[in-house]
């Protein structure tokens, strides 16, 4: 745990009492701050109250007495209104931070130079955050993953010299901390997202941007036209290196067919490593994934000062991806079983899609975004048959009659099922089952773990599969 010594003997609020929440109240306990932790929810106070976190009313408490309100990231700081405790701390004078900030301070005063390499952007933050943090321990680093994927930042071990914290950053989290300065900041992408709560993208972006103006050494991708302004703003003023998968670049990092290479201004090329054949990256957004990982660890390793040649084709290759992302889960025959579950909105399933342009026999729906899946029209001709289940199946029959075959399956069990059924009778080469569903869960399930779960369960009771990595 990193202890909050920044905040010794000073009294500070904490709201939203998930595991982020939690973490920040023991962390400022352990750090000698005195804690006055609360939740609108009664299960997230009794969690708190378990784990000895003092819970105060703070409806009822005197703001005055607070140095700083920590706000979990899920609650509104702006959009659709802030929450009432944020008002109350703008009321007060009350500085309103999140546990990166805390993070970000005890980094500052007690290990500025440790390397911190933080990752955001709309899509592909959480695969590009575990392929850095995979490079590193493939070349024997020291490293601690956290933040937006995996445990709460302030439970890693603490920011040393020869250890490399890799942080995934969602926009709330980045909101939160005023004083965010890591070794590499990497921004992957923009495209509309968490509108409800930042606005309008040009709010969204300008949030994301954070990232890239506190970097030492900002890594950014081309591939919109919100990246290409944050790097034509950055390089004004700071060190910044590019990365493409759509366009050759120098200098920067770009694909030579399927092969990464690092070019300098005068073009010449570094070859680096090959994405021919790596399941787990497969398709155009992983390859910018990869881009941006290699980039960002090359790029840290030399602001250290520390060698940069690694063996950067064994850690691609022994990248094991991320579960329910293009997940390969198993196999009846030539039929694969795809677990794609992390994909809560069309432009998720897109990548999908994409990856699998032919003979998809697709499970899609459950609670519906804006804009359902109209904007994937264009892929439907890969479709050989969609399996519609949850809340959106009417909406999203209405988008695919007349244009590709489907069932209204309901539940995922029954889709599974029948997925099954069609693709073993296809003619395909390698007919798909791909779960991407398009749609956030919890009409059916609690969230897109569960989901993801639950198709894996259904996958591995189906007569004659063999699944990924079963011995």
């Amino acid at each position: 745990m990193i202890r909050a010594t920044s905040f010794n003997g000073k009294t500070v609020a904490v709201f939203g009492l998930g595991s982020s929440g939690i973490a920040s109240a023991r962390s400022l306990l352990a750090g000698g701050a005195t804690v006055a932790a609360w939740d609108d929810g009664e299960a997230g106070r009794s969690a708190a109250a378990r784990e000895g976190v003092p819970l105060v009313d703070l409806a009822k408490a005197d703001w005055s007495q607070f140095s700083a309100l920590v706000l979990a990231p899920g609650v509104p700081l702006t959009h659709p209104e802030p929450h009432w405790t944020v008002r109350k701390a703008q009321d007060s004078g009350v500085e309103i931070i999140g546990d990166l900030e805390i993070f970000a301070r005890e980094r500052a005063a007690h290990a500025p130079d440790a390397p911190f390499i933080g990752i955001t952007g709309t899509n592909g933050k959480s695969t590009t955050t575990a392929l850095i943090a995979h490079i590193l321990r493939h070349a024997g680093r020291d490293v601690q993953l956290g933040g937006n994927i995996g445990r709460a930042v302030l439970t890693l071990d603490d920011p040393a010299p020869e250890r490399f914290h890799v942080i995934e950053l969602s926009s709330f989290q980045i909101d939160l901390t005023p004083t965010l300065k890591p070794t590499i900041g990497v921004m992957l992408n923009v495209t509309p997202d968490h509108l409800d709560r930042h606005g309008t993208i040009e709010n969204y972006a300008a949030v994301k941007e954070r990232l890239v103006d506190g970097a030492e050494v900002a890594a950014v991708g081309l591939d919109d036209e919100f990246g290409l302004a944050m790097l034509q703003r950055r390089i004004q003023k700071a060190p910044a290196i590019a990365f493409s998968a759509e366009k050759s670049i120098a200098p920067g990092y770009s694909l030579l067919d399927d092969t990464i290479i690092c070019s300098n201004r005068e073009a010449l090329a570094v070859k680096l490593a090959s994405l021919g054949g790596i399941a787990t990256l497969r398709g155009k957004h992983n390859a910018q994934n990869a881009l941006a990982a290699i980039a960002a660890v090359r790029e840290c390793l030399n602001w250290i000062g520390q060698s940069s040649e690694l063996d950067w084709q064994g850690a691609l290759s022994s990248f094991p991806g991320l579960p329910h992302r293009m997940e390969e889960i198993g196999r009846i025959g030539n039929v694969l079983f795809v677990n794609d579950s992390k994909a809560t909105n069309a432009d998720s399933t897109e990548k999908a899609l994409l990856s699998f342009p032919r003979d998809v026999f697709w499970i899609v729906g459950g609670k519906p975004k804006a804009g359902g899946i109209s904007a994937l029209e264009k892929y439907f001709g890969g479709v050989a048959k969609a399996y519609l289940i949850g809340e959106s199946s009417e909406d999203f029959a209405q988008t695919l009659d007349g244009k590709v075959t489907f069932e209204r399956s309901g539940t995922l069990d029954a889709a599974v099922a029948a997925a099954a059924r069609d693709a073993k009778a296809s003619a395909g080469a390698e007919p798909v089952v791909l779960l991407s569903p398009a749609c956030a869960s919890y009409d059916q399930f609690r969230n897109f773990e569960v989901r993801g779960d639950a198709f894996r369960k259904l996958v591995e009771a189906l007569p004659g599969v063999a699944m990924r990595g079963a011995k």
